[in-house]
Formats: structure tokens, C-alpha cells, sequence
């Protein structure tokens, strides 16, 4: 539910759309797939997350978490590393890592493992995912994903050991926030998906019954919701990042940004069973539907697609996976609110 009550329902068209037999297409124009440019495990990640939380999935959307599980585990090795991209000729163009994708399979595979309404989904995800939680990351984001996978699994099953390893070691990848109160993060620069590092901390004090690291979480989220506001709708920082003590720049506004957000504030929400959170959640709906620096939809209702990014033009006209898939757990939430 938006601000003005407004409620749209996810719309799985376009996902659908850019799904075949393999995975998840990265890229469109406009509404067309550029088979091209492959899949990529990351992509692939996200899409699970976001069918396997549906409560009542159609047999459609259990078909995507099928394809999606299935990309994982053939990206995974036998070491729990994962492969991130692969061509349209169905071969693998790099070497299975621990970045950014290994965190996110993880919190892919993890959400399907605790939330799937299919029980085999649910068993293979859980095996995938135990096999990827012996790995660590020296990235501080990619162990951010994996640790809200982690945290997916504990809340189904709070005596899993090794998710709730990895959760603690996730929580202390982030950092040591700065003592400066006007900066209260612990980096001097903020990038791309900001708010699961929040998330994640926040996570782990809630689940580890830490009070004070959940109260570490809340004022990172608090400081960065804040700090992305402009007249009380969502600006969010670009792709070109934000350093501490320089100007911000307004564009180009990525969708991932917006997501965590509301991620991140229902997860801030849950925790504390605070109901003011839930506002982060609605200005973030709203900011798919045109409450933004441009005054314009981040969406087309036509297709269900998320459009790529918003620049001093207005939007990004191309509807890739990952800005759908951005619009379609963003109106999860908001559901959820209604």
C-alpha cells in the first residue's frame, strides 16, 4: 500500500517473459530479450527470492522456481563457489568465485529452502545452500546477501549452526560503523544495494538476541533512509556512489537502491514491531510509481517490467531482470502493508 492507499499488485509477466528453459535473461530492450548478453547467477538469484516468497504460487511461478533452483545448483561446485555467467550457448564464461553471485545464490537458495511451498524445492535449496555456507567472501556486500540467506533459514529453523555462523560472520564482514554522527556507516563511501548491509546487521542482533548490534542495524537504516529523503519522497544515491563530505549526484537512480530499501525497512519493521518503518516501504512503492526527482513510473504497467535506472531524462526505457525484479519484491512488501 502506497501512501495514498494505493495497492498494485506484482506482476510476473515480464519475468515470465524474460525466462526460457535455462534461466533468467539479464538484459531487454525495452520489453525484448537480448538473448545475447546470457544469464547471469545473480540475476537468477533474485528470482528466487522473489518466487519462492509468493504465498500462493500459480503453477507458473512454481515452474520459475524449478528453473531457477535448477540454474543455481549447476552453477554451484563442488566446493560451494558459483559460476556467474553464462551465453546463450549454455557455456559458463568464468570461473566459479565468492563475489557478489555467491552471496546471492545464497540468499536465493535460503529464502527457497525456508519459504517454498514445494517440499523438493525446499530440500534441494537447503542442500545447496549448507554447501555454499561453508565458503566466506572477502566482500563485505557478498557476505550481506548471503547472510540474509542466512537469516532466511534461521527463521524456519533457529537451530541450523551453520547459517547461524554465517550470519554472525556477515554481520561482522559490514564493519565497525564510524563514531562521526552526521556519517554513522562504515565506509566513507556508500555504492550500490546499501541498505542489506543495515539489513543484515539488523538480522543478526534480531535473531541473535543482540540488542545492541540490532540497535547498530536500526541507526545505520535510520541514518540512510534519512539521508535519501528530499521532501518526503525517496532519492536515492546513484549509481556513481556517494563519498563522505562531497556533493551527491541525483542521477543516475538504480532500482536495486529502492528495493533494499524497503528490504531492509520490513525487515527493521518485523524486528522491532515498530510501524513506523513501514513507511520506508511505502515511499519506496511510491518511488516505483512516479513519486521521484523526475515525477515519473518506474514501471510499465503494459508488460509488469521495471524500468533500468532514472536519469535527468527520465527513465531508462529497458526492462532487465534485475530492475523487474526490483519492482516485483518492492510491491511484495507493500502487499503485505495492505
Amino acid at each position: 500500500m502506497t501512501a495514498t492507499g494505493v495497492v498494485v499488485e506484482p506482476d510476473f509477466a515480464h519475468l515470465i517473459r524474460l525466462t526460457d528453459d535455462t534461466g533468467l535473461f539479464e538484459h531487454a530492450r525495452h520489453a525484448i530479450v537480448r538473448r545475447q548478453h546470457g544469464y547471469c547467477t545473480d540475476d537468477v538469484a533474485r528470482g528466487l527470492v522473489v518466487v519462492t516468497r509468493e504465498p500462493a504460487p500459480s503453477i507458473a511461478l512454481a515452474r520459475l522456481a524449478e528453473c531457477y533452483l535448477s540454474f543455481l545448483t549447476h552453477a554451484q561446485d563442488g566446493a560451494g563457489a558459483f559460476h556467474n555467467r553464462l551465453g546463450h550457448d549454455r557455456r559458463w564464461s568464468d570461473a566459479p568465485g565468492l563475489g557478489d553471485w555467491w552471496g546471492r545464490a545464497l540468499w536465493g537458495l535460503g529464502t527457497a529452502a525456508a519459504r517454498s511451498r514445494l517440499p523438493w524445492v525446499r530440500d534441494d535449496a537447503r542442500a545447496a545452500f549448507a554447501l555454499g555456507a561453508t565458503r566466506r567472501s572477502p566482500a563485505p556486500r557478498a557476505m550481506a546477501f548471503a547472510g540474509l540467506g542466512a537469516a532466511e533459514v534461521l527463521r524456519a529453523d533457529p537451530g541450523d549452526a551453520a547459517a547461524a555462523a554465517l550470519l554472525t560472520d556477515a554481520a561482522a564482514a559490514v564493519g565497525v560503523c564510524g563514531e562521526d554522527p552526521s556519517w554513522p556507516w562504515p565506509d566513507d563511501r556508500l555504492t550500490y544495494a546499501n541498505a542489506a548491509l543495515a539489513e543484515v546487521v539488523i538480522a543478526a542482533g534480531d535473531l541473535g538476541d543482540d540488542d545492541r548490534m540490532l540497535a547498530t542495524g536500526l541507526r545505520m537504516l535510520r541514518w540512510l533512509h534519512g539521508a535519501q529523503l528530499v521532501d518526503g519522497q525517496l532519492s536515492v544515491v546513484p549509481a556513481a556512489g556517494w563519498r563522505k563530505g562531497a556533493a551527491r549526484a541525483r542521477y543516475d537512480q538504480q532500482p536495486i537502491e529502492v528495493t533494499a530499501l524497503a528490504d531492509a525497512c520490513a525487515t527493521a519493521a518485523a524486528a522491532t514491531g515498530d510501524p513506523s518503518w513501514q513507511a520506508g516501504v511505502r515511499q519506496a512503492v511510491d518511488w516505483f510509481l512516479g513519486a521521484n526527482d523526475a515525477g515519473t513510473p518506474m514501471w510499465d504497467p503494459a508488460t509488469g517490467g521495471g524500468y533500468d535506472g532514472l536519469t535527468p531524462e527520465g527513465p531508462n526505457l529497458n526492462q532487465g531482470a534485475e530492475s523487474t525484479l526490483a519492482l516485483i519484491a518492492t510491491l511484495q512488501h507493500a502487499r503485505r502493508l495492505a
